[in-house]
């Protein structure tokens, strides 16, 4: 059973009244500005739509802090605006006082808030407008891991990795050389020739992709590269199949183009071949890892696919986007390697270096390669020559391929974490960084809110799907977090679900 609201109000409670006894008993502040005076007038209200649900697992001060993060995001509530005192917010909202001061507490303690001696609390100078929070298979800034900035709560959604161990020399060293370089006033449409060749040996040697500098597109990432594909292969109402549950960025990049998305339904190993209509002019798959139940493709089932594609027409666009990371099994060839001619490859360095990189690259046949390059080049789309030829010393001296190996011990580490705390529930752990955690429907949701309420933010199977969820459950990221954050979640994670009446092995694997 997860925990009662009231009993997590009162333990709040307590620790900030204990919090509050420690500062008083400590040695004065040093002396502060004149405090600024107090605003003249009636007390200060709040005309937002805040609703606060009693019956609920989620206790009121987190409905309410959330609501007020929202509209600080949103812009409805502006940097320098004064917020009602405590008691006069709980009077608007019916709410015991409590209530207001502990969401405040949360929000000061996040950076969105601040106090004014003698003047009352306003809205923090963040950047505006504030983005809404979508948690998509990117990281967001909506909350912070706690080694980045003050916030302490644990953030498991999966996302872009934090890099933790990066060769600083190397890094430098690079940067330096591309600024060492001329500019370039014409750029390659197809990229960095210097960068092509070093990714197509980069390729070969960790996808065992026979490729060369000739098949290679330099893209700014997958984004880019799926939007490249949707503008040049796709007229409005083509049908464009996208596994579901699947990666929300491919459906909105294809759609923002007019196409008609076709939920493609997935099991444990990935895309169904036998439940794929005919008449899909690009079918988008992610057949390392894919996102988000984890599954591996299987050879036979990669070949069924492949035969489909070519009896129809259909281009299959394959996204490789954490098929460096393996843990305990054999690489499988990318649908690329096999099948050159009816597949697109997409991959990024997003995963292994930092999204801020933003370097990406895209495989096809020489036909199609041309035709994306007319493409950019008609848009005016290029990746930055210096990122270009910075990425390009990174691959050319090893320090790509020396930082992949640390990466990979460091994220196996976090795996084996993951796995000996849940157990027979975890699934696609063989590969990449995030898992999935199969779960009841009516368990997801309480879950979801009460490890948010100690501090661990989750992400949910549902948010991944195009129409109603087939699967439920959350997704679990290990890329983004330090290896204790990652044991502790889990163990928060763990004692939920145990509260819940699940049965959680001390150890095991639940590989697909």
């Amino acid at each position: 059973m997860l925990p009662d609201s009231r009993e997590v109000d009162r333990h709040n409670t307590s620790t900030m009244r204990h919090s509050a006894e420690t500062t008083s008993s400590a040695a004065p502040p040093p002396a502060s500005p004149p405090p600024a005076p107090r605003r003249r007038g009636g007390p200060v209200t709040l005309d937002l739509p805040l609703h606060l649900v009693r019956d609920t697992a989620v206790p009121l001060a987190v409905q309410l802090a959330d609501q007020l993060r929202d509209a600080m995001r949103t812009g409805l509530l502006s940097a320098g605006e004064r917020l009602p005192s405590s008691r006069g917010l709980a009077r608007q909202l019916n709410v015991s006082r409590t209530v207001v001061t502990e969401a405040y507490q949360q929000l000061y303690a996040e950076g969105w808030l601040e106090g004014r001696h003698g003047s009352g609390t306003y809205v923090a100078d963040l950047p505006s407008p504030y983005p809404a929070r979508e948690p998509l298979p990117r990281r967001t800034t909506a909350a912070p891991s706690p080694t980045r900035a003050s916030s302490r709560m644990i953030d498991l959604r999966p996302g872009a990795p934090w890099v933790l161990d990066y060769d600083v020399a190397a890094w430098r060293r690079a940067w330096r050389h591309a600024a060492d370089l001329p500019p370039s006033d014409d750029p390659d449409e197809f990229g960095l020739p210097r960068l092509r060749e070093a990714l197509a040996v980069h390729l070969r040697r960790a996808r065992a992709v026979p490729v060369t500098s000739h098949d290679i597109i330099v893209t700014r990432g997958t984004g880019n590269g799926l939007a490249l594909v949707a503008a040049t292969l796709l007229a409005p109402g083509d049908r464009v199949g996208v596994e579901e549950p699947g990666y929300r960025v491919a459906r909105n990049v294809f759609a923002a183009h007019g196409a008609e998305i076709v939920p493609c339904p997935v099991d444990e190993h990935g895309v169904i071949v036998e439940a794929l209509p005919d008449d899909l002019r690009v079918l988008y798959t992610t057949p390392a890892h894919q996102f988000p139940r984890g599954g591996r493709l299987p050879v036979p089932r990669r070949e069924r696919l492949l035969a489909w594609a070519r009896r129809n027409g259909t281009i299959i666009v394959e996204d490789d986007y954490d098929a460096e990371f393996r843990y305990d099994v054999a690489p499988l060839p990318a649908l690329y390697g096999l099948d050159p001619d009816t597949v697109v490859l997409l991959g990024t360095l997003s995963k292994t270096l930092s999204p801020d990189v933003g370097v990406g690259w895209l495989l096809a046949r020489p036909d199609l390669l041309d035709a994306f390059a007319r493409t950019r080049d008609s848009l005016g789309d290029r990746t930055s020559g210096p990122v270009q030829a910075a990425v390009a010393l990174l691959i050319e001296r090893g320090d790509l391929e020396r930082h992949l190996r640390r990466m990979r011990l460091e994220y196996a580490r976090r795996r084996a974490a993951v796995v000996a705390a849940l157990g027979p529930l975890v699934r696609g752990d063989t590969a990449g960084l995030h898992v999935m955690i199969e779960l009841p429907e009516p368990v997801v949701k309480p879950l979801v809110s009460a490890a948010r309420e100690r501090g661990v933010l989750l992400d949910t199977t549902e948010r991944h799907h195009h129409g109603p969820p087939r699967v439920h459950g959350v997704v679990l990221g290990y890329g983004s977090a330090s290896l204790t954050d990652v044991r502790r979640g889990c163990a928060v994670i763990a004692s939920l679900l145990r509260e819940a009446g699940m049965r959680i092995c001390a150890a095991g694997s639940g590989t697909s």
